[in-house]
């Protein structure tokens, strides 16, 4: 049975529970490891938080926060929207209990992770974030790669997030990591979108594509709109399309089986020769987009990442 766009992506709200406008748990994925809830906080209000069995990274999406955990305080500066640059986060661990408080209010993502671990509270600095240009031309993306396995410790989860500025694809070529190899991880993934609006405000939309193969199908072509949620249990994905006028922000949350924390992929061979075009190509000159002066570029990396 081939699983289909109306099984895989999540509209805004439709996935809301309690005090989550989204909650994606491994139970409600169909899946065993990855998860993500996003939770709005008015002025003043707190929330507090029962990892459980996940170990879990706090990422500001809008506003600043205050984390309570295990005897200490992690104060988050938070941004004031996902296209103003990196931002800073906090590390709780599975079986912790967090204390989360806003003075002014705003919205955070909760990355979640089956762990096997417990590892220490701690504290990630927006300055420590590496961000990363990758592709050229119109395939142009920028990656904030705050939690990604050669960045920053953790048990299983690997999390990032991608800047496409609109007009743009990303994702692309399409590839996948659902098998266990020397050129492969297993990982389970969550695309959380926010797309900026029109200069008038007009919403923005977008696009993502995932597919399959004969052994295990599964066929996705969704247009995407701010806060929709698409799931990637398996398969090829990308690419992940930008509206002209809209640029495009997606959280991606990740985990698999382990033991190995890693993330390696592989291309779809039908589209891998795009990258050979790169290097005759420019990287997009709006790049990298709304990034804090104090922050360093990595290169463009033109290799085998998505």
């Amino acid at each position: 049975m081939t699983t289909t766009t109306d099984a895989l992506h999540l509209t805004a709200g439709t996935a809301a529970a309690g005090p989550y406008a989204l909650e994606v748990t491994p139970e409600s994925a169909g899946w065993a490891h990855s998860g993500l809830r996003v939770l709005e906080l008015a002025p003043g209000a707190s929330h507090v938080l029962e990892t459980g069995p996940d170990e879990v990274v706090v990422v500001p999406l809008q506003g600043a926060l205050d984390v309570d955990c295990d005897g200490q305080r992690l104060q988050l500066a938070g941004r004031p929207d996902v296209f103003a640059g990196p931002t800073d986060f906090a590390y709780l661990p599975l079986g912790a209990t967090a204390t989360l408080q806003s003075a002014d209010g705003g919205r955070f993502a909760l990355c979640g992770a089956r762990a096997r671990n417990r590892l220490p509270v701690r504290y990630g600095p927006a300055a420590g974030v590496p961000v990363e240009l990758r592709g050229a031309g119109h395939c142009s993306r920028q990656v904030n790669n705050f939690a990604t396995a050669d960045v920053f410790e953790a048990d299983a989860l690997i999390a990032c997030e991608v800047i496409t500025p609109g007009g743009n694809w990303s994702s692309y070529p399409p590839h996948k990591h659902d098998e266990t190899s020397d050129r492969e991880t297993e990982l389970e993934e969550i695309y959380y979108f926010e797309v900026s609006p029109g200069p008038a405000g007009q919403p923005g939309l977008a696009y993502q594509r995932v597919y399959g193969t004969s052994e295990r199908p599964i066929d996705v072509l969704a247009e995407v709109r701010d806060r929709d949620v698409v799931l990637i249990p398996h398969g090829w994905h990308g690419p992940s399309i930008a509206a002209p006028g809209h640029d495009l922000y997606y959280l991606n949350v990740m985990a698999g089986p382990g033991p190995e924390r890693a993330w390696r992929i592989v291309d779809d061979p039908r589209h891998a020769w795009i990258r050979g075009t790169w290097a005759a190509e420019d990287v997009d000159p709006r790049l990298p987009l709304h990034q804090p002066r104090h922050q360093p570029v990595d290169q463009p990396q033109n290799g085998a990442r998505p």
